[in-house]
């Protein structure tokens, strides 16, 4: 009975453990293979004047030169509208996250906490037509600005910051916070000085991935930023960013077009992947 009781287990073992190889074999497949078409029609553009050039934007043909020119002013753009966005997401997400985990255990914790699986849920061109809405309603002259869509990215990045911190707080033992208030330290100091330090590399893990998410989004963007070859000339003025400057090269009809799409695509790859390596890397020689 002993013997066929374990060898049922090790069947039973060996047949999970095929299944979950599959499934992640399973998974991989649409990551593989948009990484090597990545590659395969992206890497043979990709150079230095292709990344820096603002003169003459792809898309835009001057008598005899329609192949001149680079994502110089998308790839400004993306950093400075994302940028905005991280510095009015990621605080707030913060902030709000420390008081779920710390101070939430009431009415307006399960307010705040639902609003947040919400706005998790909440497809990101709604998000797009409510700060649309918000200003058309309050300055018809900015609807379509890279303020427009800095509001829009930063309304997308909040719930993902605010999950992730208030995730990580909780996995910090209470017998920190016990030893903190044992001393006499203040709850508030306690949080600051112990709990934040101790969950800090998930803190930074979320605010990456939303950071990430927000560098890749197109929808939101094409009803509040709208397309500008020029990339960024201002935050009341209509922007051009990576997201929609490979939709819309993706859609055109010059080969020219497609080629830079593939080429700003693989740069967008790579540099949410670097961002992610070095976030990863900075975090374990600070531990180490």
């Amino acid at each position: 009975m002993k013997f066929n009781r374990d060898r049922r287990r090790r069947i039973f073992n060996w047949v999970a453990s095929g299944l979950c190889f599959l499934c992640v074999v399973v998974a991989l497949i649409p990551l593989v293979s948009l990484l090597y078409n990545a590659f395969l029609n992206g890497l043979h553009i990709l150079s230095i004047s292709f990344l820096i050039s603002a003169e003459n934007p792809v898309g835009i043909c001057v008598p005899g030169n329609c192949s001149a020119g680079g994502i110089g002013p998308a790839i400004y753009a993306t950093v400075v509208v994302v940028g905005t966005a991280a510095l009015m997401s990621i605080p707030a997400g913060v902030l709000a996250g420390i008081y779920l985990s710390e101070y939430g255990r009431n009415r307006l914790g399960r307010v705040i906490s639902f609003f947040t699986d919400v706005m998790t849920g909440t497809p990101s061109i709604v998000v797009g037509l409510f700060a649309f809405a918000v200003f058309v309603y309050f300055s018809r002259a900015h609807a379509f600005s890279a303020l427009d869509g800095a509001v829009a990215l930063a309304i997308i990045m909040v719930p993902t910051v605010t999950r992730t911190t208030e995730e990580g707080l909780r996995l910090v033992p209470n017998a920190l916070r016990e030893g903190a208030y044992a001393l006499g330290i203040p709850r508030y100091r306690a949080v600051l000085q112990i709990v934040l330090t101790t969950g800090r590399s998930i803190i930074i893990t979320g605010a990456v991935l939303a950071v990430m998410r927000a560098a890749g989004e197109v929808a939101p963007l094409l009803v509040t930023t709208l397309f500008s070859p020029q990339g960024f000339t201002g935050f009341g003025n209509p922007a051009g960013l990576l997201g929609p400057v490979i939709f819309f090269y993706a859609t055109g009809a010059s080969p020219l077009l497609v080629r830079a799409a593939w080429g700003a695509s693989l740069l967008l790859i790579l540099a949410m992947l670097g961002i992610s390596l070095a976030a990863r890397i900075a975090l374990r020689n600070r531990y180490k």
